[in-house]
Formats: structure tokens, C-alpha cells, sequence
């Protein structure tokens, strides 16, 4: 197990593909080394494109197109572009670049793997945003030396949003049952002790929504964190069209990671779950090259 864990701990130690700041990486240099300061630094350099109204700002179109941005490079090349000063500058609400959940935890993965933290996004649903619900989300997992495993990180939340939602736990150490990952969602509902209507986002909900989510959960454990609207291989939108044998052991793979690291890869290998060069945007309804 040991070694198996040392493997996975150079999978999520260093930055790499879209949580590569690449020519950028010098920003991060003076950063704090503190995974709940490198969360505040975050926040003050995004703004959640949904959230945006709780701080009074009205976002322009060309504000809410940053949020098709993709990789770490492009997201840091933009807010330098904007504003010089070091990241650890909070920027005013209005400047800050416009994401959603999935950008807040890539930049937070990024800053984490480059002080050599191991930290990977993983792709579910949080329980903490509409009661009864359990809404499409991202966040940081990361490996806590001290407590020797892996940790839930909402590095979207802030005092804001904390009051806005009301959340009563600490963010910084998410419960399990608070944020669901894709794959224990699927098994959840797979067995009848959770009903899939229950998650989604907006008008989309049910176990199509739910697989969706779990090849970008598996394709996020291998290092290729997609945009939220980003379909591509066994993603469909109509519950008879998935093949369920095939969903049921990516959820046995995504839920214990660091055992099945050799399948983990090999399952990237799959026509169905691998990133191909051209993904369908679903929120601009097109197809896009990468």
C-alpha cells in the first residue's frame, strides 16, 4: 500500500497539462505555504461567475466568456494582463477573472502541487447549496501529512458564501457525505439508497447527469480537468443509453484511487473516458479543438 501511494503521490505532486502555469510559474514563487492561505489567494483572484451577484457585481459578456478558459497558463496570463501585482494581492470584486467551481479547485491544485503538496480535483456533488439537493461541484483533494490521508478542500467558499449558503463546517476538511464524489453518487444510486433526481444542476438531474460527471471525475484522477460542460466519449443524456457495467466499476476505480492505480490508468485509455482533441461545449453548443 505504501508504494502504491508513493506512485499516486507522484501522479498529484508536481503541476501538469491544464494545472501548469507554464510561462507563469514564477507568480507562484513567494506564495504562503498554507493550504487555507493559498484558498484566500484564490479567492481573491476569482469570481464565481453564478455567485458574482452576491457581491454586487454584474458581469459583462465578455466577463463570462473567462469561463471557458481551460488551463491554469491562460487563467494567470489573463489576470496579470489585467493587473501586474503579485497574486497574493487580492483583486476588487469586479476585476477578479470570472470561473466557476472547477477553476477556483484547478488554480488550488496548481499552487498546491507546486510547494510539492500532493492535490488532485475531484468532480461530484456538494450537499451544501440547496437543502435536499445535491448540486454539480468541484473541489481540492489533497494529502494531509499530518493527518495521513486524503482531504476535501472547498477552496470556492469564502465568508460570503459561507453566510450565503450557510454553511456550519469547515470548508478546509469537507465532510465525505457533503461533498459526494461521482462515484460514490453513481453507487449511491445504483442501490437504490439515494434518488439520482437529487443531483444535477439547474434542469439537469438523474444518473445520466451522474455518469457524466464520473468520467470527468476519472479523467480529473488522471490529470485532464475538463470543463464542466465539456462532453466527450460515454457521456449521453438519457439514463437507457448508458451502459451501466461499464459505470459501476469506474465508481469502484474513482472512489479508491490509490488501489487501483494501474486500472486507473488504463481506464484513461478508453475510447469512452480519455480526452480526445475536439470535446462538444454543452454551454455554447459547439464543438471545440483543445
Amino acid at each position: 500500500m505504501r508504494e502504491t501511494l508513493r506512485m499516486n503521490f507522484d501522479r498529484y505532486r508536481r503541476p501538469i497539462a491544464m494545472s501548469d502555469p507554464g510561462r507563469h510559474a514564477a507568480l507562484f514563487d513567494g506564495l504562503p505555504r498554507d493550504t487555507g492561505a493559498l484558498a484566500e489567494t484564490v479567492q481573491g483572484l476569482l469570481i464565481h461567475q453564478h455567485v458574482a451577484p452576491a457581491y454586487g457585481v454584474t458581469l459583462s459578456r465578455d466577463q463570462q466568456a473567462q469561463s471557458h478558459v481551460r488551463d491554469v497558463e491562460k487563467i494567470l496570463g489573463d489576470i496579470v494582463t489585467r493587473d501586474g501585482r503579485p497574486l497574493s494581492a487580492a483583486r476588487a470584486t469586479n476585476e477578479r477573472q470570472v470561473g466557476v467551481c472547477r477553476h477556483f479547485t484547478l488554480l488550488h491544485v496548481a499552487m498546491l502541487r507546486t510547494q510539492g503538496i500532493p492535490a488532485r480535483a475531484r468532480c461530484g456533488f456538494g450537499a451544501y447549496f440547496e437543502k435536499g439537493k445535491y448540486l454539480d461541484h468541484w473541489v481540492t483533494e489533497y494529502w494531509n501529512e499530518g493527518k495521513k490521508c486524503w482531504v476535501l478542500f472547498d477552496s470556492q467558499i469564502d465568508n460570503r458564501q459561507r453566510e450565503l449558503f450557510r454553511i456550519g463546517f469547515d470548508t478546509a476538511d469537507v465532510p465525505r457525505d457533503q461533498f459526494v464524489v461521482a462515484g460514490d453518487a453513481w453507487s449511491l444510486c445504483r442501490c437504490g439508497r439515494t434518488d439520482p433526481s437529487a443531483f444535477g444542476i439547474l434542469d439537469m438531474h438523474g444518473l445520466w447527469f451522474i455518469a457524466g460527471n464520473l468520467v470527468r471525475d476519472v479523467a480529473a484522477l488522471n490529470n485532464r480537468e475538463m470543463l464542466p460542460w465539456d462532453v466527450w466519449g460515454a457521456m449521453r443524456r438519457q439514463d437507457s443509453e448508458l451502459d451501466l457495467a461499464f459505470f459501476d466499476r469506474l465508481a469502484i476505480v474513482s472512489l479508491e484511487p490509490d488501489a487501483h492505480v494501474d486500472e486507473l490508468s488504463a481506464l484513461y485509455c478508453d475510447e469512452r473516458v480519455s480526452v480526445p482533441g475536439t470535446v462538444f461545449n454543452a454551454e455554447l453548443n459547439c464543438l471545440q479543438e483543445l
